[in-house]
């Protein structure tokens, strides 16, 4: 095992990986398979913007005591560019948090170009140990075309933690999405599992009566399903239901958006934290605050839905055309 000093390493160039019982560790991420209910609400949950808002004007707000620092820091990006740079850096970030909970970022600098780059490098390997940021590398092959193979051995590396980047999930919606994914999980697990109940032929009985009630089966599940995602809101894309109103959908939607939204001010917080204290390499003293302008549905004005709602003063087209905004 080498320990050493060094830039985080890009799992996306590694060939081959050898994973050991210690690195299972470190490593949790490259055993994780995800089922098709988690796989899905996590497609969903992380899509903090909609499409329709891409070219509605700015849809951020930033504050800032040296332009050029933030300039600098979105990789100097043009002023129509900001608002697709912070959307598309919070929407990896969200999916980070989700899949994971908790996402690291490297700051490396271009010093030709005067521009900085900021790299997400996979959660999993990273930690923090007596105050130190290290990435764990397991066993690895790498393969070139123009030359033989070459056998890794696994590695610490050191980062530089004035470098290092650190989001996490807040913890009440990660305390929400662990209760929920348990029973996502275990519905995947046994959600084809009703065929294993089928009576076999044989050849004393060719038709053998089947006594299994699949409509019991898929009962349960949906009553399973819709407990498991009432704090989140989801609605697994379900839209046929017989046991759902239109006032049961669009309170979920205003539930799952208002989650979607806490989550996406939560990320803005934490970028403005995290390069505030990065651009203080630059320049001593620098602050910056993103936060979503009037563009961005609120979490203020879902509440405000939700009590109309209530009271049968809103119609069911105003919540879902306020869903799909931003």
């Amino acid at each position: 095992m080498k320990i050493f000093r060094a830039a985080p390493l890009n799992w996306h160039y590694i060939s081959e990986i050898h994973i050991g019982l210690i690195d299972g560790i470190f490593c949790k991420h490259l055993r994780k398979k995800l089922g098709f209910h988690r796989q899905m609400f996590d497609d969903d949950f992380a899509r903090l913007f909609r499409s329709n808002n891409r070219r509605s004007g700015s849809l951020f707000n930033i504050k800032s005591n040296d332009e050029a620092v933030v300039q600098k820091l979105l990789g100097n990006a043009e002023t129509h560019s900001k608002d697709e740079k912070i959307r598309e850096l919070v929407e990896e970030i969200a999916q980070l948090l989700i899949w994971l909970g908790r996402a690291y970022y490297f700051v490396y600098d271009n010093t030709e170009q005067e521009k900085v780059h900021l790299t997400s490098i996979n959660s999993g390997g990273v930690a923090r140990i007596f105050g130190k940021h290290i990435q764990w590398v397991p066993k690895r092959t790498e393969k070139r075309w123009d030359q033989d193979d070459e056998e890794l051995s696994r590695e610490i590396r050191i980062l530089d933690g004035a470098k290092v980047i650190r989001f996490d999930m807040p913890r009440s919606i990660k305390s929400m999405l662990s209760a929920q994914n348990k029973t996502l999980a275990l519905i995947d697990k046994y959600h084809f599992k009703a065929t294993d109940f089928q009576p076999h032929a044989t050849h004393e009985n060719p038709t053998p009566t089947n006594h299994f009630d699949f409509g019991v089966w898929n009962d349960t599940q949906e009553t399973a399903f819709y407990r498991a995602t009432i704090s989140t809101g989801w609605n697994g894309r379900k839209y046929d239901s017989l046991k759902r109103s239109d006032f049961f959908d669009c309170h979920r939607l205003i539930r799952f958006r208002r989650n979607q939204l806490l989550l996406r001010d939560d990320i803005l917080n934490q970028l403005s934290v995290e390069l505030s204290r990065i651009g203080k390499g630059y320049t001593a003293g620098f602050s910056v605050e993103i936060s979503g302008t009037e563009k961005l549905p609120s979490v203020a004005h879902l509440d405000e839905l939700a009590v109309r709602l209530d009271r049968e003063q809103v119609g069911f087209n105003e919540v879902i055309d306020y869903f799909y905004k931003g």
